[in-house]
């Protein structure tokens, strides 16, 4: 076993931070009109430089900027989708945690025209991350997956008379992701993850009678969804590496899906063309290793041990035991450790302090070190 030196490393994690106090109160003065956009970008560069420090004090060897430009992890992109906007429709979702249910309401999308890519999405934001991260560290940027698209709407929000055909749609979204992924190697991008919840949701039950609902296939959606990843990857320029997020919702502690990957996992682990999987593994909802065992060689899995939804601290024993229970159905070189999702997947943010999500950061580098070295 020996360390990485190249991502996803031994010890990593996902990409969303907690928000400071001062850039929520900066969000919303801004939001009403008390300062600039330029004095929120000020305060935006600090936060950033702050919390690149934390990720490199921490002894992690990639970092993001938390995040910290986004309200969400992913409409703050998929909105800037040629093609793509916000609809007048709400989204329903209802998310659960220990102490009840949480209604959450954002607003849906609609594709009303050709989906395209103006620019590169957060091209000037990883600009600004690449210039501040020292040299030993690897400029992580995260991306919503082309999956997310049709996953927030289904038929009903992809306008017939622009895609009578839906395969049409499919191919102009990994186009669009296609220019965006090439765009991020151009900018000096060489660690890049696509965030997908559909890959973890389909793993239930309740989610797959929702893509019926929706008009989609619900025992081929994963399929369909790997497809067009698939063909987003097929161009990807030399020395970029691709990751993927698998996560079964993440809003203020609480969650939505529940089930293994034992529904998706041949599929993702065998045909997603990435170089490795970001996958939540903190609690009985992801049910157990056993998938694991269809990952090839040459494939990499960071195991999503160490929860971001509440702060009570992991030990290393524990961590190391699930670690190895782990390696019964994939070899232990191709495994590393991050936390099961971002602390702070929408502004808002988990229920845990700053100094435990430094703990815990802290403590994947330590468990990491002991496992490999």
């Amino acid at each position: 076993m020996t360390a990485r030196t190249t991502p996803p490393f031994r010890a990593d994690h996902v990409g969303s931070l907690l928000r400071p106090a001062e850039l929520h109160r900066a969000r919303e003065e801004y939001a009403k009109g008390v300062i600039t956009a330029e004095a929120l970008r000020e305060v935006e560069d600090s936060a950033i430089r702050d919390v690149v420090e934390l990720q490199r004090s921490a002894g992690l060897r990639s970092a993001t900027d938390g995040e910290f430009r986004r309200a969400s992890w992913h409409m703050d992109f998929i909105y800037q989708l040629h093609g793509v906007g916000k609809s007048e429709e709400k989204l329903h979702v209802k998310f659960h945690n220990a102490a009840g249910d949480i209604e959450f309401s954002p607003a849906g999308l609609k594709v009303d025209d050709k989906v395209g890519l103006d620019g590169v999405i957060f091209g000037e934001y990883f600009s600004f991350l690449k210039s501040i991260v020292d040299p030993s560290v690897t400029p992580k940027q995260t991306i919503p997956s082309p999956s997310m698209i049709y996953y927030r709407g289904g038929r009903a929000a992809v306008s017939q008379s622009v895609y009578p055909d839906l395969e049409e749609f499919y191919d102009d979204l990994a186009a669009a992701y296609a220019k965006e992924i090439a765009g991020m190697a151009e900018l000096g991008c060489t660690y890049l993850q696509l965030d997908d919840t559909s890959l973890a949701y389909l793993n239930d039950p309740e989610q797959r009678a929702l893509v019926a609902k929706m008009g989609g296939d619900p025992d081929k959606q994963h399929v369909r969804n790997i497809k067009t990843m698939n063909a987003a990857l097929a161009g990807r320029p030399a020395g970029l590496t691709v990751t993927t997020h698998l996560c079964r919702g993440n809003f203020r502690s609480s969650w939505v899906a529940s089930g293994g990957y034992d529904f998706v996992a041949d599929a993702l682990f065998n045909e997603l063309n990435v170089d490795g999987y970001f996958l939540e593994f903190d609690d009985e909802r992801s049910g157990g290793f056993e998938p694991l065992r269809f990952v090839p060689k040459g494939k990499h899995v960071v195991l999503g041990l160490v929860t971001t939804k509440r702060g009570e601290l992991e030990t290393v024993d524990s961590l190391r035991a699930r670690i190895e229970a782990a390696a019964k159905y994939v070899d232990i070189d191709q495994l590393c450790l991050s936390p099961q999702c971002g602390f702070s997947s929408t502004e808002e943010g988990n229920d845990l302090t700053v100094d435990q999500q430094k703990a815990k950061l802290e403590r994947i580098v330590e468990t990491a070190r002991s496992v490999w070295g």
